[in-house]
């Protein structure tokens, strides 16, 4: 126990917590004697306990004063809990669907109890690695894209509402920190965290370093990255914080989020599905050439944006006379002006992903923290060999997002 009253639990002592605590134990039917409880936590920073009864379950997530992947050398504040759990909570009221409830916050402790996302949901990125299809998977972030970065974005708040909750999230600082450090700094210096696929991609990560106008455009990114409060962003929207089955998908783990560029969430998403695209041919076999499933990835590309794209500007015209103060509708009442802005809008959030997009892409091939994607790839020349074309792909995507005005030129720029 710490002086505060913080103590990082185990299966032991999370049952007596969860005994003693009733907005808990009463989603367990009060069964909390024989208790099945599982620490499954693999992510880079918290500790995630199932809890099972034979009444009900339960996962409680608990967040340590440190970066859990890199142990005590590397603090970090675990007030994230506090930024996870409100924005849980926001957007599960934006996006009930596909945002699990939360049931109890402890602050004091930096613990969450919220719904168990049951089986046979599993995290989306070992889906996509295992060759799965998931039909309805561009339909419901699209949805959980558009409700929760428009409605919480000027064109559907007062300034006065937008500023309250920018505020508010502005002391997420700390994993904003971590964020810029990672994605937009390591990668194009020479940093302690930093590995790839050596000796395979030895050149290809001095050329990162090395690359003047990818440092410039990067600079760009991360301007915006820090500057630009457009809307309540989920601040690490990869395939690893979606858990998905053919009918469900659902977004968990908000601890990154803060107000920021909404291209972030969607360049996050888009570009880890191009992740999960080029390493497809290294999970190819004789019986299985993931031709089909690579084109399938190509179509969710696609079709993510084309939907998020209608969604959000659906709901744009819906509340066109409501609210929002970016576009005050006694100025832009009339039908021909309110296109062209949503025009203008439209095409930077869409260059804005891309950017995004490619910077998510970059580091996790030359950073600190990768993805199971590739590293699930045995044979390192192969390995390297997909890393690399997703590399190139994602430094061209930066250098010449401006270029592109649909996803479909992107989509064949990539193939």
């Amino acid at each position: 126990m710490t002086k505060e009253g913080f103590r990082i639990l185990d299966e032991k002592s999370l049952k007596e917590y969860i005994k003693a605590t009733p907005s808990l134990a009463s989603k367990l039917g009060n069964q909390v004697d024989n208790l099945e409880i599982k620490e499954v936590g693999d992510g880079n920073l918290n500790f995630v306990y199932i809890v099972i009864s034979p009444s009900g379950s339960l996962v409680i997530k608990q967040a340590v004063p440190y970066v859990r992947c890199i142990g005590e050398s590397w603090p970090m504040t675990k007030e994230r809990s506090y930024f996870e759990a409100t924005a849980l909570k926001r957007q599960h009221a934006l996006s009930p669907k596909h945002v699990p409830e939360v049931y109890h916050f402890d602050r004091t402790m930096s613990l969450i109890g919220m719904r168990y996302v049951e089986p046979p949901h599993i995290i989306l990125r070992k889906g996509l690695i295992a060759g799965v299809e998931y039909p309805l998977l561009a339909e419901h972030m699209a949805e959980f894209m558009a409700n929760t970065l428009f409605y919480t974005s000027l064109l559907y708040l007062t300034t006065t509402e937008h500023k309250n909750a920018v505020a508010e999230f502005c002391a997420n600082v700390e994993l904003c920190r971590l964020t810029e450090q990672v994605v937009f700094s390591d990668p194009y210096r020479i940093s302690e965290y930093n590995h790839w696929t050596s000796p395979y991609l030895d050149t290809d990560a001095e050329a990162v370093r090395n690359d003047k106008i990818l440092k410039l455009e990067v600079a760009e990114l991360k301007s915006k990255f820090c500057e630009k409060t457009q809307a309540l962003i989920h601040g690490d929207l990869h395939t690893g914080s979606i858990m998905a089955t053919h009918d469900s998908t659902q977004v968990i783990d908000p601890e990154f989020a803060f107000y920021g560029p909404m291209g972030f969430d969607v360049g996050a998403f888009i570009g880890n599905l191009f992740l999960a695209y080029f390493a497809q041919d290294g999970h190819a076999d004789q019986g299985n050439d993931r031709k089909t499933y690579k084109a399938w990835i190509m179509d969710t590309v696609a079709d993510t944006w084309n939907l998020f794209h209608k969604k959000f500007t659906s709901l744009w015209d819906i509340h066109k006379d409501g609210p929002g103060e970016a576009y005050l509708h006694e100025i832009y009442n009339n039908e021909e002006l309110r296109e062209l802005v949503k025009q203008k809008y439209m095409i930077d959030l869409f260059h804005d992903s891309l950017g995004f997009a490619a910077a998510k892409m970059i580091r996790r091939i030359v950073g600190v923290a990768h993805v199971e994607d590739f590293e699930s790839i045995s044979d390192p020349a192969k390995r390297g060999d997909c890393e690399r074309r997703a590399l190139d792909f994602a430094k061209m995507l930066m250098k010449k997002r401006r270029n592109f005005y649909t996803i479909t030129e992107v989509i064949s720029a990539a193939q």
